[in-house]
């Protein structure tokens, strides 16, 4: 099902749909980067404390996100019948400096459920298209229900204006047939440019993470830690709380008034000094001393424990990984098992990643080339071994896999880490040193004396004499 509407038309509705979302974005926002507001917290009593009442944030979500995204690392692109990546692909991804644009991407799509690469035309260089990583927050596309196909995109900023003045809304329609630039005037959108490129796709590719059957959109990593996240910021601001007014151990007396807590000048002490341990000496004998016993802590310490194993349970982190140290150091098997569920949470965040990185590799070739290779269809995305084995484990298992012949040599290449530029490298160094080498044999071979060259089968010996008849 394909809308045919006008770019106005389309403008209003992807912007609606955008706004609907908004708030939503906002929020896994502000939990990935840990400033959202207080929780499980009365309002009376927030609204008594005001700024006097800061929250402990234990950025969990961050940490969820983070782990994932250290996994997700992409080294090439390369074609299903061939055994070494793309150069020419590469190329494009390092021109648009998309190692560190790639990562962004994947952040953004774990913590806000998904986010979008553009592929454009580049006034600069036709043979490198711009690629470019956009957030969810601006950028929103509408999918068609049968095809799943992106059938048009809107892209939202604010453009800075002189100082003091009001910045100025903007947004880029993203259409098959063509890209729109409009800008808000007085409350009411109005078109400022247009390029009809008429590429019949439209070049916006979006990373959803977790989508659903019904839920094409993705899914936030954080929703399921939101809740136990709130809980142990509470647990911790209330930890704070305590300790400041019950873990240190308190001091009670009788038979004085506040006057007397003074300095040898006559000067009032202050709260720390009345508190937090000087010592009060008065020569009145009704005056009597004592203290309370101090709080102990460890409630708190228990709870933010077993909320860090729920986090742990639901996200498949390793239980180090929130703290939960043992006094028995772990074997390394046992690291390893820990983060079995990680690295296949890795490797179907590589598998859906991978796909739309593919799309917008093909979009690249349809800018660059004006049409696309049927061959671009068995496109593959190499990804870098989500797991963790050592290096020494790694090059072991690749040298037998080589020796025994069931690797080749670019493949064993790309398991032992190296990039698609590394691979280039060593290449390009492996086929100078074997003309070198070629060039050095026959040389040799050129300039030796004959006589060092003996027939095969013993001495040289006279050729037999011709013999007519």
């Amino acid at each position: 099902m394909a809308l045919d509407l006008e770019p106005d038309a389309w403008l209003k509705r992807l912007i609606h749909q955008h706004e609907d979302e908004m708030s939503d974005l906002r929020l896994m926002d502000s939990y990935y980067e840990g400033t959202q507001a207080l929780s499980y917290l009365a309002p009376e009593i927030q609204a008594e404390l005001s700024d006097r009442m800061r929250q402990l944030i234990i950025n969990w979500p961050q940490l969820v996100v983070d782990a994932l995204d250290e996994r997700l690392d992409i080294e090439g692109f390369r074609y299903g019948d061939s055994e070494t990546t793309e150069r020419d692909l590469w190329a494009i991804w390092q021109a648009n400096e998309l190692d560190e644009g790639s990562q962004q991407v994947h952040v953004d799509a774990l913590a806000l459920k998904r986010s979008y690469v553009i592929v454009g035309a580049n006034e600069d260089d036709d043979a490198t298209p711009l690629v470019t990583a956009e957030s969810a927050l601006e950028v929103f596309a509408e999918l068609d229900p049968r095809t799943r196909k992106v059938m048009a995109a809107i892209k939202r900023w604010d453009e800075p204006a002189a100082s003091g003045s009001t910045p100025t809304n903007m947004a880029t329609l993203y259409l098959p047939k063509g890209r729109y630039t409009f800008e808000k005037e007085k409350g009411a959108w109005k078109q400022t440019d247009e390029d009809l490129h008429g590429l019949g796709e439209v070049p916006v590719v979006p990373l959803a993470n977790r989508p659903r059957l019904k839920h094409r959109g993705g899914t936030s990593e954080l929703r399921a830690v939101i809740p136990i996240s709130d809980a142990a910021c509470k647990v911790a601001s209330d930890m704070m709380v305590s300790a400041e007014f019950h873990a240190m151990p308190r001091r009670w007396v009788t038979g004085m008034s506040r006057d007397d807590f003074a300095d040898e000048n006559g000067q009032p002490l202050g709260a720390m000094s009345s508190l937090a341990g000087r010592l009060w000496v008065n020569e009145d004998t009704a005056v009597k001393f004592g203290q309370f016993e101090e709080a102990q802590l460890t409630n708190f310490h228990d709870t933010i424990n077993q909320l860090a194993r729920l986090v742990s349970s639901l996200t498949g982190l390793p239980p180090s990984f929130l703290g939960l140290a043992t006094d028995q150091p772990p074997s390394a098997d046992a690291i390893r098992a820990s983060e079995a569920r990680l690295i296949k949470r890795a490797e179907r965040r590589q598998r859906a990643f991978g796909e739309a990185w593919e799309r917008v590799m093909r979009l690249v070739l349809l800018i660059r080339d004006g049409s696309v290779d049927p061959r671009t269809r068995s496109l593959e995305t190499v990804w870098r071994d989500p797991a963790t084995p050592t290096y020494a484990q790694v090059a072991d298992a690749v040298t037998k896999l080589f020796q025994a012949g069931l690797l080749p040599k670019e493949m064993a290449w790309e398991k032992l880490g190296y990039s698609a530029t590394q691979i280039v490298r060593m290449s390009a160094m492996e086929d100078a040193a074997l003309t070198r080498l070629t060039a050095a044999d026959l040389h040799a071979i050129s300039t030796a004396p004959t006589d060092n060259f003996p027939a095969v089968g013993g001495p040289q010996q006279d050729p037999p004499a011709l013999v007519d008849g």
